[in-house]
């Protein structure tokens, strides 16, 4: 997180027609992040002896994995003009905090990579920034590689934005070769912000994370008004009272000022413990004169993956609740409630925004906490609605009532689009029909295709990307958002291990699947878990009915080898026993069942 400068210096307030608010929007490891280091570099904001790659991803594992993670704002100064960039998420999962991002700008610049062309989440993104009204200026990086293809990818980009080809820069982001250009054009072809006086302040809160030192931290853009440091502020939404302890600018490491003007992006120290008190898209007012309305595009950003976690030794668990809870001080996406699980002991059920979401959070725990984790198959939230007209939502499949007493089961759906060259359109149609998905529409840019579709989210939430990649050789990209909830014939799997129930296995599946799913999970369990001295049944069971069945043969000993010669019977004799041995050892023995085994399902092919 950035760290305070010593010493502070006072920002001057810029007139509003010598401001410009832009971010870079783009798909996952088109280049985001290395333009915001030439942008930069080349207006001094930092030192080349003080410049590192990736310099605005300040978590390591943003690093390593190539992507942003956590959106960060900056401010520049070229030629007079106030820059704020706002270097914004890739992954479909913080569609949410780009759409706030994109709010708080005017313009945006569209980076495309020359060599992979328009993905699906470059659509999603130019689809929010021009539904928040802002300037494009299309951007064509990475034109030095040798598999560039500036005249197919620029014509993909013509026929999205209805631009010029000679509009579109070109640059390489790596060498600085034509960055210069695409600070001259965020000058001349962005606008200023719109002043607007109406005798109160609103800022939008476009992101916060906790400071263990300093308490929660507030990225804004000031809309109306100022706010001064000291102030007395309001959050619109959770009805939270602060103070603006401090008031400044990223540039990129905090640069305190006396104040925060209209059209301005910066940041603001409270006093207030936790994120849920200051919530990404609520509007910050001033509490001694306070606004009437908040600003628009507000919403509760609900969970809709679930996955348990548990410590891999249960004297660990208070480490994980407490890790869990420092975690979601800086994430107010981030639930959690305890679980209990007879096999697994306890440990807490979390809910993420999406896979992505939940796998940063996994790796943390592990890495910042140094903890050793358990996680359960993730899963979504279902409605289930009640003979009696009640309707309870279950996180788990173990949650669910009697079915005695379900009227009907609902299950979220999501609207995707997949974007593929036009050769694998077949492959693709056959995967989303496999997963239960209904295809809507095909439409073509150039070479490529997206098609649109319809599909239940359970069935997309395990190995349905990594599919996707292998069946269009890398080239598919994927998108998508939650639609609706559908009622469906939805029973609950559960798997028995040598005869007892093991609850954190169970999932809520579609009847036609359950069949094919139980074969094979119990196929799998069968490679996992290990032999033992008795035989262990492994079985998948709707309700009472078990529908597959696999046995782990028992380790034999050949209890005759001290044996040697004499009559037969004495052989039958010591088998004899042994086998009553087995028998006895199968009703009271237990199996240890490997952490693996609660992850089978991640990976199904």
């Amino acid at each position: 997180m950035p760290v305070c400068t010593p010493t502070s210096v006072i920002l001057d307030a810029m007139t509003q027609d010598r401001i410009r608010n832009f971010c870079i929007i783009a798909h996952i490891d088109h280049g985001k992040s290395t333009l915001a280091d030439r942008l930069l570099e080349l207006t001094g904001t930092v030192l080349k002896r003080d410049m590192k790659a990736q310099m605005l991803d300040r978590m390591d594992l943003e690093r390593e994995k190539g992507i942003t993670i956590k959106l960060a704002p900056v401010r520049m100064d070229y030629k007079g003009y106030q820059l704020n960039l706002i270097d914004t998420p890739g992954h479909v999962d913080f569609s949410y905090e780009v759409s706030r991002s994109l709010e708080a700008c005017e313009g945006a610049l569209l980076v495309v990579d020359a060599s992979q062309g328009i993905q699906a989440q470059t659509l999603a993104n130019v689809y929010l920034a021009i539904a928040a009204d802002l300037t494009i200026i299309p951007v064509l990086n990475k034109i030095d590689l040798p598999a560039a293809d500036v005249e197919r990818v620029g014509a993909e980009i013509v026929s999205l934005l209805g631009c010029k080809f000679e509009d579109i820069l070109q640059i390489s982001a790596k060498t600085g070769m034509g960055v210069e250009n695409v600070l001259e054009h965020v000058v001349a072809d962005l606008p200023a912000p719109i002043p607007r006086d109406s005798g109160v302040t609103r800022a939008l809160i476009f992101d916060s994370y906790y400071d263990d030192y300093r308490g929660v931290i507030l990225y804004v853009r000031v809309f109306e008004g100022a706010i001064k440091k000291s102030s007395p502020i309001t959050m619109f939404a959770t009805n939270a009272h602060g103070i603006a302890l401090e008031i400044g600018a990223l540039k990129p490491q905090m640069t305190a000022g006396t104040s925060l003007e209209t059209g301005e992006i910066g940041y603001i120290v409270t006093n207030l413990k936790s994120t849920r008190e200051a919530k990404v898209g609520d509007t910050i007012t001033l509490t001694n004169n306070p606004a009437t309305e908040m600003l628009p595009g507000y919403r509760d950003v609900q969970p809709f993956v679930y996955a348990g976690f548990f410590p891999e030794s249960n004297e660990f668990y208070q480490e994980l609740k407490d890790a869990i809870e420092k975690l979601s001080l800086s994430d107010s996406a981030l639930q959690f409630v305890p679980e209990n699980s007879p096999v697994l002991g306890f440990g807490v059920r979390i809910g993420f925004l999406g896979l992505l979401h939940m796998d940063i959070i996994r790796e943390r725990l592990e890495r910042e906490y140094n903890l050793e984790l358990v996680v359960t198959n993730p899963s979504t939230d279902y409605q289930v609605e009640l003979l009696s007209g009640e309707t309870v939502d279950i996180q788990s499949a173990a949650d669910l009532p009697d079915p005695a007493r379900i009227k009907e089961i609902r299950e979220p759906w999501i609207k995707g689009e997949i974007v593929v060259p036009q050769d694998y359109i077949g492959p693709v149609i056959q995967l989303i029909s496999s997963k239960r998905g209904l295809q809507n529409n095909i439409s073509y840019i150039d070479k490529r295709a997206m098609i649109s579709f319809e599909a239940p989210l359970a069935n997309l939430l395990t190995d349905f990307y990594d599919q996707l990649k292998s069946l269009t050789s890398g080239y598919g990209s994927f998108n998508y958002e939650l639609d609706n909830y559908r009622a469906e014939d939805l029973v609950r799997l559960d798997f028995y291990v040598a005869g007892d129930i093991v609850s954190a296995l169970s999932i809520m599946v579609h009847r036609t699947e359950a069949q094919s799913l139980g074969r094979t999970t119990v196929e799998k369990l069968k490679e996992i878990i290990p032999r033992q001295n008795f035989q262990v049944a492994l079985q998948a069971a709707i309700g009472g009915k078990f529908i597959a069945r696999e046995d782990i043969s028992a380790f034999r000993k050949d209890v005759t080898t001290g044996l040697y010669g004499g009559d037969v019977s004495r052989k039958k004799k010591v088998l004899a026993k042994q086998a009553k041995g087995k028998k006895r050892m199968k009703r009271f023995g237990k199996v240890d069942i490997p952490a693996e085994a609660f992850t089978v399902m991640l990976k199904r092919d």
